[in-house]
């Protein structure tokens, strides 16, 4: 299940607003034989300690849903944050239709990631010239990045380049890494938050020119206050990272991807007593496409003690620890049914 959670333009009233952007349905138990596939390594290694009593699954992600993504919250904010998330559900029930209750079922939160394209785009450039009122020629910015797509944590080098043919002189000169939020509902609302600032005292004379190179890095270390800024979906005891540019598809449709994340470079120069002039360089920022493994290999001739890569279990099935969990039934505690029923009997706030 993909869902998208906002509290935007709600919040005052106390509600949250949910949309299910993908849900599907597997049934596990009893296996279904026309849908009986190959089994991963894991899963072999998991059904070899569980026992004949354990019923392996497996699902795809259409690869038109968005990533998981999270609105970071103000210092001030309660209750879940804005974002998209993946939850896997499992319940028992007599069908797929009925309604499922909390006494049965157990949910695992996923994460869908998004790895940069082999292949990057155009280099970024951007020039402006603009003309000033008692000057006869003008002045002209030119900005552009080394590349087109950047991992997390990498360093950006901005190239700036300035011709002064003008009788007004550059004051300073700004640097910045914005990130672009865009929630898709119903309708479009915006997140604009900087990442990553320099400004320079950098002075560009009357009929000078100017080169230079300015170097940024976008960290989430630096903007942990900052409500509104989009990070990378978030598991339990797991730190995370600004969020990863989305790659739109071509024809996509913008509402079901949730959440739109964008960064650009904006290069402005401030002018005396004529104004500013700006450019903006867009940019890719994700993470770097991991080497492909496959997960139906073999298993390793020789034992292995200890393997410190718990997410991938690339050793043998003697270093596999399961916890139980009991989970403890309050006493007067009520399931969703019940839960209904009397509120459906008792009586409202107007009735008062």
């Amino acid at each position: 299940m993909c869902v998208l959670v906002t509290v935007e333009d709600l919040d005052v009233l106390g509600l949250t607003f949910r949309k299910d952007l993908f849900v599907a349905n597997i049934q596990a138990f009893p296996p279904v034989p026309e849908e009986k596939k190959s089994l991963t390594r894991l899963q072999e290694r998991l059904i070899k300690k569980l026992g004949e009593h354990a019923y392996p699954f497996t699902f795809e992600i259409p690869p038109n849903l968005p990533c998981s993504v999270t609105l970071q919250p103000g210092p001030e904010d309660t209750g879940k944050a804005c974002g998209v998330d993946f939850e896997v559900k499992a319940f028992c029930a007599e069908n797929v239709e009925e309604k499922i209750h909390k006494r049965n079922s157990v949910r695992l939160v996923i994460r869908k990631v998004q790895y940069a394209p082999e292949k990057p785009g155009p280099q970024p450039m951007a020039e402006t010239t603009r003309q000033f009122l008692m000057s006869d020629k003008p002045l002209h910015l030119e900005a552009s990045l080394d590349k087109e797509i950047y991992y997390h944590g990498e360093p950006i080098s901005v190239n700036v380049h300035v011709t002064n043919n003008t009788n007004k002189t550059v004051k300073k000169i700004k640097i910045s890494v914005r990130q672009y939020a865009d929630i898709c509902l119903f309708n479009t609302a915006q997140y604009k938050c900087p990442v990553a600032t320099e400004e320079t005292d950098d002075i560009v004379a009357p009929s000078a020119t100017f080169c230079k190179v300015y170097t940024l890095t976008p960290f989430l270390a630096n903007n942990r206050e900052k409500r509104g800024l989009a990070l990378d979906g978030k598991l339990k005891h797991e730190d995370t990272n600004l969020a990863s540019s989305t790659l739109l598809r071509e024809g996509a449709n913008k509402e079901i991807l949730g959440i739109i994340v964008s960064y650009k470079v904006k290069v402005k120069l401030v002018v005396s007593r004529g104004g500013d002039v700006a450019v903006e360089l867009p940019f890719t920022l994700m993470h770097p496409k991991p080497l492909e493994e496959s997960i139906y290999r073999d298993a390793p001739e020789n034992d292995v003690p200890i393997d410190t890569n718990l997410i991938e279990f690339d050793t043998n099935d003697d270093d596999i620890i399961f916890e139980d969990f009991a989970r403890q039934r309050l006493i007067g505690a009520k399931d969703d049914k019940d839960e209904d029923e009397e509120g459906a009997d008792s009586p409202k706030l107007n009735d008062r």
